[in-house]
């Protein structure tokens, strides 16, 4: 696996600075990008053309919160395979109400309702979010204690939870 932090050279943190990444991202593009190429062997043209692939990937991966987690948490193989990492259990009696809410308003589509559940979300959300506040700035290459990581993988697994109920609550159509 390609340590994105490492090709943009730049520290493995959540917090980056989305200006830095973008301008790293810009920077490798122009290096990169084919046309700067053409004269080069086919060799060296294949060579850019996969590091102009690797660049692109690199910044989808890094600019969006989530994927940066999911890619800490898999460089530092903290993340298990699908399937074998467990939410925790106080987080899923928590989210109960909102899963009814959310059975509710598949037999009953209802405007309000539905944005109450999306409040209701969005509050969870930031909760979640606030979990993991003071590991905005740590450093994961220096060390980090076995208590954080499960914090951040706590983190990104309520994450994916909380995406896969706002998009289903975001899919029900409330028109009459």
């Amino acid at each position: 696996m390609i340590n994105y932090f490492e090709f943009y050279g730049l520290p493995v943190t959540l917090g980056l600075d989305p200006s830095l990444l973008k301008k790293k991202f810009y920077e490798l593009s122009r290096s990169f990008h084919p046309d700067f190429h053409t004269l080069a062997g086919e060799q060296q043209q294949e060579e850019m053309l996969k590091q102009s692939a690797i660049n692109n990937d690199a910044y989808q991966v890094l600019s969006n919160f989530n994927s940066r987690v999911k890619h800490v948490l898999v460089l530092f193989n903290k993340l298990k395979e699908e399937g074998e990492n467990k939410v925790p259990q106080d987080f899923l009696m928590e989210m109960m109400e909102l899963n009814e809410g959310l059975m509710e308003l598949e037999m009953n589509p209802d405007p309000s309702q539905r944005q109450k559940l999306l409040g209701a979300l969005e509050i969870a959300e930031k909760d979640t979010r606030a979990s993991i506040a003071t590991l905005m700035q740590k450093n994961f290459a220096e060390d980090f204690n076995e208590l954080e990581w499960v914090s951040l993988l706590d983190y990104y697994l309520k994450s994916k939870y909380l995406s896969r109920l706002k998009s289903g609550i975001e899919n029900i159509s409330t028109q009459s």
